[in-house]
């Protein structure tokens, strides 16, 4: 695996090897006794990813690079390539990156080569592997597998990076994927069916809530009925099966997708999702850059034996 970008370049053996290890680092942490520098790229707003690859990079021995856009170089004309290029060269060993635009990647790789490991933390509406990956994570924690699960996604997957990344990642593990949308909020490029929300509280094993992506809508969209519309009610959330969950990959909007009361109930999930970021960012950034040879086992601390997938 040459870098983390998209979860349609994982197999199922890959998803479930670094679920493992996410699940392994949760119940037994792991550091490496490597200097190893880190560089996050952010050219979007974060707090979640952002912090949590921080967190990670910290607990398992990481040194972070600051990077703010608006003290870059950027500010001067330079490219996403030149700027990488610049991080490797003075001795980044991986770069976490995210940037509003759908190919980044694609930018890096037609200019040129890097010899470090490149993790996907968001690029525009196209993908959000490592919020995927921490999803699953909830997910086979809270059932033990995702394979023959009724998973409806629900809110704007036109504009949802997340939407995609799970969609694909959840059809290939096995799940029953569902889609429910807004009028004009839907992804033709995606063949998964599409639901009412009154049809899929009642199926789903699990409710995954999407905020509407007002910056990348040309128009704000409006969102005064949207609640009772199509957001997660209390009255639609009554008629939830007792062992189903709510998830939500944040920012939330309260009392626009989903009602405020709903946010921290019994059958939310949402703040352990974010717990999950940091123990599935830990154990990526370990892959990657085991994959590219930077470290090897004997340079992790021990660990114990656990079979949990």
């Amino acid at each position: 695996m040459k870098h983390f970008i998209s979860m349609q370049q994982l197999s199922k053996e890959t998803m479930n090897q670094i679920l493992k290890e996410a699940e392994l680092i949760r119940k037994s942490p792991r550091t490496m006794n490597k200097q190893l520098f880190a560089a996050n790229l952010f050219f979007e707003p974060s707090t979640r990813t952002k912090m949590s690859f921080e967190v990670a990079q910290k607990k398992i021995g990481l040194e972070m690079l600051d990077f703010h856009t608006e003290a870059s170089s950027l500010v001067k004309g330079e490219s996403l390539y030149d700027t990488a290029k610049t991080f490797e060269a003075i001795g980044a060993n991986v770069l976490v990156v995210r940037h509003p635009s759908d190919k980044w990647i694609a930018e890096i790789e037609k200019e040129g080569y890097l010899s470090i490991p490149v993790i996907n933390a968001g690029s525009g509406k196209e993908e959000h592997p490592t919020q995927c990956m921490l999803d699953l994570l909830t997910m086979y924690q809270e059932f033990g597998h995702v394979e023959g699960r009724k998973v409806v996604i629900a809110g704007d997957i036109k504009h949802s990076r997340v939407a995609r990344s799970n969609a694909l990642a959840l059809e290939k593990l096995g799940a029953e994927v569902y889609l429910s949308a807004a009028p004009g909020f839907e992804d033709t490029s995606l063949h998964y069916p599409y639901i009412r929300m009154d049809e899929a509280v009642e199926i789903a094993d699990v409710v995954m809530l999407l905020r509407i992506q007002h910056e990348r809508h040309i128009h704000k969209a409006e969102t005064s009925d949207y609640l009772t519309l199509y957001g997660l009610t209390m009255e639609r959330a009554a008629k939830m099966q007792k062992h189903a969950i709510i998830m939500h990959p944040a920012p939330i909007n309260r009392g626009v997708e989903i009602d405020s009361r709903l946010v921290e109930s019994k059958q939310s999930r949402i703040f352990k999702q974010m717990e999950n970021g940091v123990y599935v960012r830990m154990a990526i950034l370990i892959h990657v850059l085991k994959e590219w040879g930077i470290i090897n086992e004997n340079e992790i601390n021990e660990r114990k034996t656990l079979n949990i997938i």
